[in-house]
C-alpha cells in the first residue's frame, strides 16, 4: 500500500506558526544526511543486484508466444528500473530524495512545479507536448548528487540556467537537447534533501515522452502526482498509481483546477478512489480553478500546503531515509515479481521450442524409418534394379546349373565376371537412382509435413517467415547421391576385407568385385515383403541366387554378418543425411539456455527475502 506522512497535526502547526517558504528551513537542516545508511547485508544486496541485471540481458524471450511482448517489455523495464533506481538508491541511500511531479496532459504539471520554487523554471503553456526535457530542480549543494551517471545514467545531462527575466510563457531552463536528455537546474528554492523532476505527460501524444514518463516515475523515490477536477478517473494515470500502490511508493495526488465551491464533493469522490484502490495513505492537496498571472503563475498561497509538507520532509532526515527505505523495499518486492514472471515466460519459450523441435524430429524421424522399410521391404527390387539384376544373372541354364552343382557354379561365374563386368555396375547404377528417388521422396515429405506443422504454430510461424522450407534443399540431391556411392564403396570395401587371406574366394575378388557387390546389395534389399504378383516370385528367385553365390564364396555366416554391416551402414547414411536436412528449421531455434528459467526463478527468491528482511 502507497503511504504518506501524517497530515501536520497540531503540534506540528506549532513548530510552523505559519505556512513554510522553502526558504525559511535552517541551511544546517537542509544538509544534515544519514552517512552511508545501507540496508543491512547492502554489500551482498548489490552483488545480487549487479548479477541480476546482467543476466536480464540474455532474457531476449524471441518466439511470437501470447504475452511474449509485454514480458519483452517487463525484462526492459526491469533493467531500466534497476539501473536509474534500485541499484543507485541501494549504493547511497543519504542520497537526496528525487520527488517526480508526473501525470496527464494539461494537468498543470509545470505550472505546480514553478509555483514550488515561486518563479518560472519550466515550460508551461498551451501546445503539447510541452515538457519537452524533463528538468530536474536541485539544491545547488548537491548538485554533485545529479551531475554524474548515479541515477538515471541513460539520459544525457544538460545544464540549465535561470534567466533573470524570463519571458511570459517561456521557462528559465533556457538550455535544450535530445529527448533522451535531462536538464539539471540548480535553484536555491530548493531545499537540500530533496529534488524536483517536472516529468514529460503519462498520456502525451508522443511515444517516446510516455515512455520516458514512465522510466522517470519508475526512478522516483515518491510521486508528486497532478491530476484535475474533470480527468482524475482517467485510465492511464490510474494505471500508474496502481504500479505506486504495488511498490509502496509515498505519493501525493493533487488534484488542479476544482471549480469554486466543489472542493469537498470532488475532493471525497476522489479520496474514495484512493482508498478502493489501495492508496489510502496518499496526501491529497486540493488546488482551486484560479486566473494564471502575466508570467504564467498560480496565485501566491495556492501552493503552500503542498510546499510546506515537501519542506518538512527535506528537514528531516530519518524521514528522508525513511521514505527511501520503503520505496525502495516496495520496488524490490516488484521486481522480484516481475523476475519470476519473467522466469514462466522463459519456460514457457523453452517449451514452444522442444514442441517445434519435437515436430521437426518426428517428421523426420518418420522419414527415416519410411526410408529403411524400402530398403529392406523389397521395394526397391522392382523396376529398373529388377532389370538390372535379371540382365546380370543371365538365363534359365544358369539357375540350373546353380542349383545342380555348386563347384561348377563357381567355375561359370568365374568366366560370367572376367567377361561381363558391365552388367553389374548397370546394377550398383541402378540401385544408386532408385534410393537416391526414395530419399528426395521421404526428405521432401519431412520438410513439407514440418512446414505445416510449425505454420500451424504462431512461434514456428513467425520463425519460418516467408521462406518455403516444404521441399529439400537444392543441394540435397546431389549430397544423397554422394552418401550413396559412399555406402556402396564401402560395401565394396567390406567384401575385400571379408576375402582377405582366403585363396580360393580371392581369385573370386579379383576377377568379380563389382558382381559380389551387387550381389550384396541385391540381398541387402530381399526381403520380399512389399512385392505383388509376379514380383515375389521373380525377385525372391533372384535374390537367392546372390545369396547362394555369396554363401559360395564367403559362408553363410559371413553373408548374414555383411548384410547386416551393410543395411547398418545404410541406416546410419540415411540417417545423417536426414539429420543434416532437418537442421534447416532447427537451426532458425533460439539458442538454448536450460539454466535461464531455474537461474530467474531462485533470483526471483532471493529478491523477495531481502525485501522481507529489510
Amino acid at each position: 500500500m502507497a503511504r504518506l506522512g501524517p497530515r501536520p497535526d497540531a503540534a506540528r502547526r506549532a513548530r510552523f506558526p505559519r505556512l513554510l517558504n522553502w526558504h525559511d528551513v535552517p541551511v544546517t537542516s537542509r544538509n544534515e544526511h544519514v552517512p552511508h545508511a545501507q540496508p543491512p547485508n547492502s554489500l551482498a544486496a548489490v552483488a545480487l543486484l549487479e548479477e541480476i541485471r546482467s543476466g536480464l540481458d540474455g532474457v531476449t524471450l524471441p518466439l511470437a508466444l501470447p504475452g511474449a511482448e509485454q514480458a519483452r517489455r517487463d525484462a526492459a523495464a526491469a533493467k531500466a528500473q534497476l539501473d536509474d533506481y534500485i541499484l543507485p538508491r541501494y549504493r547511497s541511500l543519504d542520497a537526496p530524495l528525487l520527488a517526480v511531479v508526473g501525470g496527464s496532459t494539461g494537468a498543470g504539471k509545470s505550472t505546480l512545479v514553478n509555483g514550488l520554487v515561486g518563479h518560472p523554471v519550466t515550460r508551461a503553456g498551451a501546445i503539447r507536448p510541452t515538457t519537452r526535457q524533463p528538468i530536474l530542480l536541485h539544491n545547488p549543494a548537491e548538485a554533485a548528487w545529479f551531475e554524474g551517471q548515479r541515477a538515471l545514467p541513460g539520459l544525457t545531462r544538460i545544464r540549465g540556467t535561470l534567466a533573470a527575466h524570463p519571458a511570459p510563457g517561456g521557462h528559465a531552463a533556457e538550455k535544450s537537447g535530445p529527448s533522451d536528455s535531462l536538464v539539471l537546474l540548480a535553484d536555491a528554492a530548493v531545499p537540500a534533501g530533496i529534488a524536483l523532476l517536472d516529468a514529460p505527460d503519462v498520456d502525451s501524444i508522443s511515444d517516446q515522452n510516455r515512455l520516458l514518463a514512465g522510466q522517470l516515475l519508475a526512478a522516483a523515490d515518491l510521486w508528486v502526482f497532478v491530476t484535475t477536477a474533470n480527468r482524475y478517473a482517467d485510465a492511464v494515470p490510474w494505471k500508474l498509481l496502481l504500479d505506486a500502490a504495488s511498490r509502496d511508493i509515498t505519493v501525493a495526488v493533487v488534484l488542479d483546477r476544482v471549480p469554486q465551491g466543489a472542493e469537498e464533493e470532488v475532493s471525497q469522490d476522489l479520496r474514495g478512489l484512493l482508498d478502493r484502490e489501495g492508496l489510502a495513505g496518499s496526501r491529497l492537496f486540493i488546488i482551486a480553478e484560479t486566473v494564471l498571472d502575466p508570467r504564467g503563475m498560480l496565485p501566491a498561497g495556492a501552493v503552500e500546503e503542498l510546499r510546506e509538507w515537501l519542506a518538512s520532509l527535506a528537514n528531516d532526515a530519518s524521514g528522508r531515509t525513511d521514505v527511501a527505505r520503503r520505496t525502495l523495499n516496495g520496488t524490490v518486492r516488484a521486481l522480484a515479481q516481475r523476475i519470476a514472471g519473467l522466469a514462466g515466460s522463459v519456460r514457457e519459450q523453452e517449451q514452444a521450442a522442444a514442441r517445434l523441435e519435437a515436430d521437426a524430429v518426428a517428421a523426420y524421424g518418420d522419414a527415416a524409418a519410411r526410408i529403411l522399410d524400402a530398403t529392406r521391404d523389397g521395394a526397391l527390387l522392382r523396376g529398373e534394379v529388377l532389370a538390372r539384376w535379371q540382365d546380370f544373372v543371365g538365363t534359365g541354364e544358369f539357375f540350373r546349373a546353380l542349383e545342380q552343382n555348386v563347384g561348377r557354379f563357381r567355375d561359370r561365374l568365374g568366366a560370367f565376371f572376367r567377361g561381363e563386368p558391365a552388367p553389374a555396375v548397370r546394377v550398383e547404377a541402378a540401385i544408386e537412382t532408385g534410393l537416391q528417388a526414395v530419399i528426395l521422396d521421404e526428405a521432401a515429405n519431412a520438410a513439407e509435413d514440418t512446414d505445416q506443422r510449425w505454420r500451424s504454430d504462431p512461434a514456428g510461424r513467425q520463425l519460418l517467415g516467408p521462406d518455403d522450407l516444404a521441399g529439400t534443399d537444392p543441394a540435397f540431391a546431389d549430397r544423397a547421391a554422394a552418401e550413396i556411392r559412399a555406402w556402396q564403396e564401402a560395401l565394396m570395401e567390406l567384401i575385400r576385407t571379408e576375402g582377405q587371406g582366403k585363396r580360393t574366394q580371392a581369385r573370386w575378388l579379383s576377377f568379380g568385385i563389382n558382381g559380389l557387390g551387387a550381389a550384396l546389395m541385391i540381398v541387402v534389399f530381399s526381403m520380399t515383403a512389399g512385392l505383388t504378383g509376379l514380383e515375389v516370385g521373380v525377385a525372391g528367385g533372384t535374390a537367392v541366387v546372390g545369396q547362394r553365390l555369396l554363401e559360395a564364396v564367403f559362408g553363410e555366416d559371413a553373408v548374414r554378418r555383411m548384410a547386416d554391416k551393410a543395411r547398418e551402414d545404410l541406416a546410419a547414411r540415411c540417417h545423417q543425411l536426414l539429420l543434416d536436412e532437418q537442421q534447416r528449421f532447427l537451426r532458425r531455434l533460439p539458442a538454448d539456455n536450460p539454466a535461464l528459467a531455474e537461474t530467474l526463478s531462485a533470483q526471483a527468491g532471493a529478491l523477495a527475502r531481502l525485501a522481507e528482511r529489510a
